[in-house]
């Protein structure tokens, strides 16, 4: 920096001293002026606030609202931008219920319920893509342009301003000890930043057609998508009134058990392991002999039965999602432990124990009470 520089912003920092600590008064700036900042300061903030709050509501996810703002729009003018190229939420959820409907089988009622659906929002989701592309062109980024050029121009001006206000206020306060010369030329700049300041602000406050223009096409872009939204959401509520009336029509099937497996334990002879001899036919009487000397009663072995313990069958698979639950699959047979509540068994199986919801399985054995 010059040696003139230097002295420039000496004059500048002692005015600015005087005026904030010791009370000095500066050259006042007329009425109109103020009243041209107040209303310039007002429509910047107004632009800046806008433009922000506008990508939020188009793309409330920063990451997709950052995408959304390096989108180029001479691309789009050339047809090049087909995609924001982030999924929209609308996507997301159309391919989960598209898939899972698929899963479930497109015959099934609820599953090509859910096929329809989905499919109808991957078509709102691309319609919400065009809805993005339009309102960055035609509203986005004409405030964008506004932001960096006219207000970053009139904050220039503006600092300008004050700062040559400062250099004339501290050369005027010592006439006589500066030269007339200098003090004139500061006053000659003083007012030509005051003319460029004006200039600036009035330019930006004579765009309001412009800024009328682009909120109108915001609006036509919001417009247009919410028709297209509310002819796809139409459609797809007509097709669900069919499949409602399709599923009440169709005669319900009553679910029939399959009848329970028995287990039948049978006579427990007592055995050892060992070799077992055939029957022996007991010896012969004669009647005389059975009448005078009846044979004794024939006492058989009691045999007592080993208590049955509380079971269950799997009826389908079962995968434990949380903590303590315990996994089986479809036909295995499962210790019954106690019951939780009206929903879910304790059990074991293969050494662990565990919860698992009884609609899971048949219980074959019981719980006793």
């Amino acid at each position: 920096m010059s040696v003139a520089g230097l002295k420039k912003q000496f004059f500048k920092a002692s005015q600015m001293m005087s005026e904030k600590v010791g009370g000095a008064e500066g050259t006042k700036l007329d009425e109109d002026f103020k009243e041209l900042e107040r209303k310039a300061d007002v429509t910047s903030k107004a632009v800046v606030d806008v433009l922000g709050k506008t990508s939020e509501y188009l793309q409330p996810n920063p990451a997709s609202r950052a995408k959304l703002s390096m989108l180029n729009t001479v691309s789009k003018i050339r047809g090049q931008v087909n995609s924001p190229g982030y999924p929209q939420p609308e996507g997301l959820l159309g391919e989960s219920m598209t898939k899972y409907g698929r899963d479930i089988g497109e015959d099934n009622s609820f599953g090509g319920a859910l096929v329809d659906v989905g499919e109808a929002m991957k078509r709102l989701a691309e319609v919400k893509d065009s809805l993005d592309i339009d309102v960055k062109q035609n509203f986005i980024d004409p405030l964008q342009a506004i932001a960096e050029k006219d207000i970053k121009d009139i904050q220039h001006h503006l600092k300008k301003l004050e700062g040559r206000r400062l250099d004339y206020d501290y050369k005027k306060k010592r006439q006589g000890k500066i030269p007339d010369e200098e003090i004139r030329q500061s006053l000659e700049k003083f007012h030509e930043s005051k003319e460029m300041a004006e200039s600036s602000m009035h330019n930006l406050l004579e765009t309001d057609v412009e800024q009328v223009s682009q909120l109108s096409a915001f609006v036509e872009s919001l417009l247009q998508y919410h028709r297209q939204a509310t002819e796809i959401l139409e459609e797809v509520t007509e097709r669900l009134k069919e499949r409602v009336n399709e599923a009440e029509s169709r005669p319900k099937r009553e679910f029939k058990p399959k009848p329970r497996q028995s287990f039948d334990y049978g006579d427990q002879e007592p055995s050892n392991g060992g070799y077992s001899a055939g029957p022996v036919s007991p010896p012969a009487y004669s009647a005389a002999a059975q009448a005078q000397y009846p044979p004794p009663p024939v006492k058989r072995p009691s045999v007592k039965s080993k208590p049955r313990e509380p079971t269950c069958k799997a009826l389908y698979d079962f995968v434990p999602e949380n903590d303590g639950e315990l996994g089986f699959y479809e036909g295995e047979i499962i210790t019954l432990v106690r019951q939780i509540d009206e929903n879910w068994f304790e059990g074991k199986l293969r050494g662990q124990t565990g919860y698992f919801p009884n609609n899971y399985v048949e219980v074959i054995v019981p719980l006793s009470h």
